[in-house]
């Protein structure tokens, strides 16, 4: 499992037992959503008295921690759409939100390769769709400018995008809280959430350990574990469900750090529901080479042996998840052996960069994606679901580019706290 940083937070703040002060709002989750949501809402009320409840003891310990690091610019997304609209104006914020607070990011910029011709066609729809959802600075290139980016890659055309970067967003993650404990809000670490019960004046949220704590309003932001989150409290009867997929990156060693300097991506193809290996540098100092995709075996599942059966059951049994199995069988078949043979990754990552092998790999580390399905299949779309049951609204789906659009999505969840009249 890879290693996991700690967040140096305070005492927790709730003994067993009751709060004897109930909240104004509680958010469940101390990922970098629920972080920044808790921030949103203290900015825009300051009076408020507002907490965030971590099952874990530290802050950003999943997705927030546990992905390629890399601050997207918005052009794989539908025109319309809230990923496509949040990600863009998410991308520039994060950028102003970092100079703000001097947390160190490396605007590095992204090659989608096309490496051979018949993939100029969805390149080139990348690009006109990254110019529709108004990314910057996107330009269509050949094989010249692309050896001058980057001299050990090659491709007949690629898309650049000079606004694409790279930081570290367990840091970001931290500032949120920082920001939110010096508004005056509290953070309580190890609370694991069991139910919450909404009443018509307010929510009682309890722990597994027995402690509960009373709120007039609950967001919940709680990643992997969002829907089971959202229906111990009557919401969310239906859809989404979330199902785990974990991914494995190679990393590269230290000697070979200086093999690319930019994020390197490939053309995606339309009928898979990921982008494909691809390159990555990252703020701590590693290049990134991946990362599959295959099913983990439970929630919060980082390697193959961690298996936890009834949550396993569940993913396996409901019938959105049967249809991503049967429509994608052969790419996910294709994903396992690339997990197990190497020689299979090193294959694939030669196409965009050719003297790459397996001489350079140190390693590897995983994450887990929050994939949620319904009925129909994969639902690709941020999903806020607002008052079922009144009194709570819960993000439901906040996969990539979430940790890039954190603080647009932190507006979009508290704009409807207030439509829903969370704050007279």
């Amino acid at each position: 499992r890879v290693p996991i940083a700690s967040y140096a937070s305070p005492a927790r703040s709730f003994a067993t037992g009751a709060s004897s002060e109930p909240l104004d709002v509680a958010i469940i989750g101390g990922g970098i959503i629920g972080t920044a949501t808790a921030r949103e809402v203290l900015e825009r009320n300051p009076k408020l008295k507002v907490g965030i409840f971590e099952k874990e003891d530290g802050l950003g310990l999943h997705q927030t921690s546990h992905n390629s690091g890399v601050i997207h610019a918005g052009m794989y997304y539908k025109p319309g759409s809230l990923k496509a609209k949040f990600c863009v104006e998410g991308m520039k914020r994060m950028y102003a939100y970092c100079d703000s607070k001097n947390i160190p990011y490396r605007k590095n910029g992204k090659l989608i390769l096309a490496v051979k011709e018949h993939e100029k066609k969805g390149l080139r729809a990348i690009l006109e769709r990254g110019r529709q959802n108004g990314v910057p600075g996107l330009e269509l290139i050949g094989p010249d400018a692309i050896r001058e980016l980057e001299p050990n890659a090659t491709g007949v055309e690629a898309v650049w995008s000079p606004e694409t970067g790279i930081v570290d967003f367990q840091k970001v993650c931290f500032s949120y809280a920082d920001d939110v404990r010096k508004a005056g809000g509290t953070i309580t670490t190890g609370f694991k959430v069991k139910n919450l019960q909404p009443d018509s004046e307010g929510v009682d949220i309890h722990a597994e350990d027995g402690r509960s704590v009373r709120a007039t309003h609950v967001i919940t932001c709680a990643g992997l574990y969002s829907d089971k989150v959202a229906k111990s409290g009557g919401g969310g009867k239906g859809q989404p469900h979330i199902a785990p997929f974990r991914g494995a990156w190679l990393t590269v060693k230290e000697e070979y750090l200086d093999l690319v300097k930019c994020n390197i991506y490939p053309v995606p193809d339309p009928r898979l529901p990921w982008l494909g290996v691809h390159f990555t540098p990252t703020m701590k100092g590693e290049i990134l080479l991946g990362p599959n995709a295959t099913l983990a075996f439970q929630r919060e599942g980082y390697r193959y042996r961690d298996i936890n059966p009834v949550e396993l059951a569940q993913t396996l049994t409901h019938p959105g998840v049967l249809k991503v199995f049967s429509t994608h069988l052969v790419s996910g078949i294709k994903e396992i052996y690339k997990d197990f043979v190497l020689s299979s990754q090193i294959a694939r990552l030669q196409e965009y960069v050719p003297s790459i092998t397996k001489d350079h790999i140190g390693g590897w580390k995983s994450g887990v994606r929050a994939l949620a399905v319904n009925e129909d299949g994969i639902l690709d779309e941020f999903v806020i679901e607002e008052g079922v049951p009144q009194r709570v609204i819960n993000v439901r789906n906040a996969p990539s580019p979430a940790c890039t659009a954190s603080l647009r999505i932190a507006q979009g969840v508290v704009d409807s706290a207030e439509a829903a009249g969370f704050f007279k």
